[in-house]
């Protein structure tokens, strides 16, 4: 658990903030051209993305009450609401009856376009002429009609069809058919202000204003789908401006502030024409019947009017007798009050049959008690609650499944409200039965009376009785039916406009110019850290110092350069004041640390993970330091699988340090002299069917004896330990040893294997030299190899190396080499 705890700690540690934040800011490069890109791809978005408009209109909703009237007349003319009324508003305004209703009044399956930069734009409200359309016929739909305005009075029609799919549209009846044209173009002028027709179309075209110079501009109509226009104008959004309120926010999007201002406002004024409508359907229904029975009850009376003028005319009597007065007027009294009452049980009868008969109660046909005035005030709050809960069921209904809750519990206020209202029925119209039999004895009590008086005085009374009753049910209608026109002229809509839309200039709400740059600049920074990550997260190569000393154990003797020189690996004497050369002359004094300066020769193997990785350079450049600082030196070159060392001194490998080990050769003939002062070479020579075999052999100690008599260096060139176990034969003969790491090439468990071996004492004076190296605009500076690991100063090594400056194009082919 300790060691866990360890590595956990060390892993931790390893973890570089600074470094990671210097990798990211090594790609500015990347960072300046996609955030550029990004925001050039959002100036375009904005400049051709259509501009989006949205304006809003406030109303309230609220159920109105006429004080005029009281609770039996509201009741009479349908007066009240349901308690939802603002949910129902909400779904009205939303529905597709209403929004049709809307479509039509305002004609907006017709499009006015004209060209715009990007498109055709919607020039609704700003075209100075008018299509009107003729409904019965058939007109092409969704096809862009051109209008060129020749002059004033005439305008160029013209129309490409589409080859197949052409379709004609009746806005009367809605229906479509197919159309197929004669040929694939129209074009043809015509008279203004008055109707065009052809086989595709028939609508006419007005100037809508004389001062109005129609000539050499052009438009664009549309006729589109009903259906539709219909469906995208019920995207009305419509909402509770507060929660708990009545008022309501009307809001609508659309390319053309001039179309939606209109949409808003025409849908609201459509709502309270048909609220209105609806408030006092119930009044208009039972004024029409009492209409109804007004113009009989005046005829009658008319005919009974004559009919007593004549018979007083004829038999000369004109007035009653005093004694016939009185009874005509207790008569006339007793024959109201058996009306009112008949009128009464008829109308509890009619309600109970209802209640009984119907199991769904329609808020429209519950009896109201229109004619009569009821006594019981319990029955007129029972109808008034079942017609206001009927109205709430069937506002709910329009919108829920029978499943909601609300709704089940309204269907029980229902039924438990018409189990009341019949038991008060019952009750009441066995009151109303015991008046009506008190009514009828009184009534024939006055008809005996009525026998003591002559036979003429008799039948006057009964001619001006019966024209008292019609009389009074006259006047009575009469003023039932004053009370519903007043009713049906004095309603007060439920639906009130606070705030009427309208263009005050508001700003388009799409695009978002800001909000698309914003995203733009974030999309050109996370893109890039994206691309970073990833690429980090998945390289495990090699890459820094800092990465090394913190994942091995062995030491970093130094570092070399990216070399700018392809042609050749002999840097040091052949640029001597370049920056590698300076580079591998801090790797002689470095390495000075690890040699043991009691011996006379020192021996420096030079090995590495894999091939590639810059060992023979490394050995050639440390071997041509060692020389030209005046050592007697010797460069080995010991791979002898892949031999490349005789390529840089143009030297011929038939003969080298196979011949010796095998005996064919002496020591001084596989010597040759490199060109430089104080260095001589052995190259590998021949390739041997066994290597490992030979570099195993007495004879290889043997060289290293014999060669330690002559030179002060011994540099070995050895094969890659990660391939083959050659160089690790090769390890007891050395002093030091270089391994050698290539940027970006070795993978970072390729050292492992000798850095365990180090850990574990088997090998000793080890070190890394990290090669191929570049920092150039990756930490934010440029600097160059010769100070402490190989850095030097950059641009203030001025003077002291000399490197060969390349052009753009020399870069940029090396690059992709």
């Amino acid at each position: 658990m300790k060691k866990l705890n360890n590595i956990d700690l060390n892993e931790l540690q390893s973890f570089d903030i600074k470094e990671y934040v210097y990798k990211v800011i090594s790609y500015w490069k990347l960072f300046v051209v996609i955030i550029a890109l990004a925001l050039i791809i959002a100036n375009v978005m904005n400049s051709v993305s259509e501009r989006v408009y949205n304006l809003k209109s406030l109303i309230t909703v609220k159920d109105e009450q006429n004080p005029l009237f009281s609770s039996s007349t509201n009741i009479a003319f349908n007066w009240g609401g349901p308690s939802d009324k603002v949910e129902t508003i909400i779904t009205i305004l939303q529905s597709r009856t209403h929004n049709e209703k809307v479509v039509k009044k305002l004609n907006f399956y017709i499009d006015y376009l004209a060209d715009g930069t990007f498109r055709k734009e919607d020039v609704y409200g700003k075209v100075p002429f008018l299509v009107t359309i003729d409904t019965l016929a058939y007109q092409l739909q969704n096809n862009d009609i051109q209008l060129d305005f020749v002059s004033n009075d005439q305008v160029q029609i013209s129309i490409e069809f589409d080859d197949k799919n052409n379709k004609l549209i009746n806005y009367n009846t809605n229906n479509t058919k197919s159309f197929v044209p004669e040929n694939l173009k129209f074009s043809q002028a015509f008279p203004l202000d008055t109707f065009i027709e052809t086989p595709f179309f028939k609508f006419k075209l007005s100037n809508l204003h004389a001062l109005n110079d129609l000539s050499g501009k052009t438009y664009f109509i549309r006729f589109n789908n009903f259906n539709s226009v219909v469906k995208k104008c019920q995207n009305i959004k419509v909402g509770a401006l507060k929660k708990g309120t009545s008022i309501l926010e009307l809001s609508y999007n659309g390319s053309n502030k001039k179309r939606i201002e209109d949409f808003l406002n025409t849908t609201v004024d459509v709502l309270d024409t048909d609220q209105r409508n609806q408030k006092i359907k119930y009044a208009l229904k039972t004024k029409r019947y009492i209409d109804t029975l007004f113009a009989v009850e005046s005829k009658s009376l008319k005919s009974i009017e004559t009919d007593l003028g004549d018979y007083k005319q004829q038999n000369q009597i004109y007035d009653l007798s005093a004694e016939g007065s009185a009874l005509l007027n207790e008569a006339t009294t007793l024959d109201g009050e058996l009306e009112t009452t008949r009128s009464r049980m008829q109308y509890l009868s009619n309600l109970e049959s209802y209640l009984k008969n119907n199991n769904v109660l329609n808020s429209e046909y519950i009896p109201a008690p229109a004619l009569i005035d009821m006594e019981d005030p319990n029955i007129v709050k029972s109808v008034n609650n079942l017609i206001v809960l009927s109205k709430t069921k069937e506002g709910l209904e329009l919108k829920v499944n029978p499943n909601y809750p609300p709704l089940i519990k309204v269907n029980e206020e229902i039924k438990l409200e018409r189990q009341i209202l019949l038991e008060q029925i019952s009750s009441l119209k066995v009151s109303v039965g015991n008046n009506l039999d008190n009514i009828n004895k009184r009534l024939s009590r006055n008809s005996s009376k009525l026998s003591r008086l002559n036979p003429k005085e008799q039948k006057l009374l009964n001619f001006q009785r019966k024209y008292n009753i019609t009389e009074a049910n006259y006047n009575y209608l009469k003023q039932k039916s004053y009370e519903a026109g007043t009713a049906i002229a004095a309603n007060v809509s439920d639906i009130k406009l606070l705030d009427k839309a309208k263009d005050v200039g508001q700003a388009p709400i799409k695009p978002k110019k800001s909000f698309n740059y914003l995203i733009a600049l974030m999309s050109g920074i996370m893109l890039p850290m994206l691309y970073i990550l990833t690429k980090e997260s998945l390289n495990n190569k090699i890459q820094t110092v800092e990465e090394i000393e913190k994942t091995y154990k062995i030491p970093v003797l130094g570092v070399i350069g990216k070399s700018p020189y392809d042609k050749s690996r002999l840097i040091v004497s052949k640029k001597p004041n370049s920056t590698i050369a300076e580079s591998f002359r801090a790797l002689r004094s470095n390495i000075q640390f690890l040699l043991n300066n009691d011996r006379k020769t020192k021996t420096i193997l030079i090995t590495s993970s894999v091939s590639g990785e810059g060992k023979t350079l490394c050995a050639e450049n440390m071997a041509t330091v060692f020389a030209l600082s005046g050592k007697k030196t010797v460069l080995i070159g010991l791979d002898l699988r892949k031999p490349k060392m005789h390529t840089d001194f143009d030297t011929d490998n038939t003969l080298g340090v196979v011949n010796y080990l095998i005996n064919e050769k002496t020591i001084e003939e596989v010597i040759n002299p490199s060109g430089i002062d104080n260095l001589d070479i052995i190259t590998s020579g021949p390739i041997p069917p066994n290597p490992s075999e030979l570099i195993l052999s007495d004879k290889a100690d043997k060289l290293f004896e014999d060669l330690k008599e002559k030179y002060e260096y011994i540099i070995v060139d050895t094969p890659p330990v990660g391939l083959v176990a050659d160089a690790l034969e090769l390890f007891k003969h050395s002093d030091a040893i270089i391994y050698m790491i290539r940027q970006n090439y070795t993978q970072r468990g390729m050292p492992k294997m000798i850095d365990n071996k180090y850990e574990n004492e088997e090998v000793k004076h080890i070190c890394y030299v990290l090669n191929d190296f570049t920092v150039q605009n990756k930490y934010g500076g440029d600097y160059g190899y010769g100070y402490g690991y190989g850095y030097g100063y950059g641009k203030y090594g001025n003077g002291y190396h000399t490197n060969e400056s390349t052009s753009f194009f020399d870069r940029l082919k090396k690059r992709f080499k």
